[in-house]
């Protein structure tokens, strides 16, 4: 039997590469899937790449509590529920130090990567299904400090503690609550860090990083989606309340 047999997940951040590779996890697995995010040209162009019938899209700002619900309820229209909740969605800010770190920007992050999460949990609990698995991205950023990125290390810090909140509450319906942690990532929003740490210098700035790496690379997005798959099946059925990192070593030094 395929992992998420005939279950239902909702994707935040779906059109994103984490997003988009997780969708196709959980499809081969079985699961029909909503994805969510801001831009409806990028979410057709994901549909269409995913080329199953059971995978949908709905455009939402994940900041604002009337999209939510309206994705949510949307989800429980098309497919009758929600065992699944990626809760993922996520926007990386400048990379400035804190001292010229402009006010609008810290505000949209902590939008997004804050409130939006909390607003995803909030409209999602209500009608998910008993058992069910809700798997919050942070970042290895939430668990250390890291220069000129203050805006969103201090938001992804904010999402475990929305995670272990969560957790508490859903537990009495088994429903598992966990935060990932990944490390760099090769993909845009580490594209965009990259040039916003040093204008025309990426592949430089990339190499400084992964150099801070013990296992000396970034990681894959198909390197997180497996382990957000493992944490929405079955075989995490003891799990919840954990920030499972997955940053190959930078955390341990």
């Amino acid at each position: 039997m395929k992992k998420l047999e005939n279950k239902v997940a909702i994707i935040t951040g779906g059109a994103g590469s984490i997003g988009k590779i997780t969708a196709k996890l959980f499809l081969d697995e079985g699961a029909k899937v909503m994805l969510v995010d801001l831009t409806e040209d990028l979410l057709k162009t994901a549909v269409q790449e995913l080329n199953s019938e059971h995978a949908k899209y709905c455009i939402a700002d994940v900041s604002k509590a009337v999209e939510v619900e309206h994705y949510i309820n949307e989800t429980v229209k098309l497919f009758g529920k929600i065992d699944v909740f990626f809760n993922n969605a996520g926007i990386e800010g400048v990379v400035k130090p804190i001292i010229d770190y402009p006010e609008e920007i810290f505000d949209k992050v902590i939008s997004v990567n804050v409130k939006g999460t909390w607003l995803g949990n909030k409209y999602a609990l209500p009608q998910m299904k008993d058992g069910g698995s809700i798997i919050m991205t942070s970042s290895v950023a939430g668990i250390l400090g890291f220069a000129n990125l203050s805006a969103y290390a201090t938001s992804k810090h904010a999402v475990v503690g929305i995670m272990r909140t969560t957790a508490i509450e859903a537990a009495p319906r088994k429903i598992r609550v966990n935060s990932v942690h990944p490390a760099p990532v090769n993909n845009r929003m580490m594209r965009s860090i990259e040039e916003g740490a040093s204008a025309g210098n990426a592949e430089v700035v990339k190499k400084q990083f992964e150099a801070t790496i013990p296992l000396g690379r970034y990681a894959e997005p198909i390197e997180i989606a497996k382990l957000v798959l493992f944490l929405a099946s079955d075989d995490s059925q003891y799990v919840t309340g954990t920030t499972q990192v997955i940053d190959g070593g930078i955390s341990v030094q």
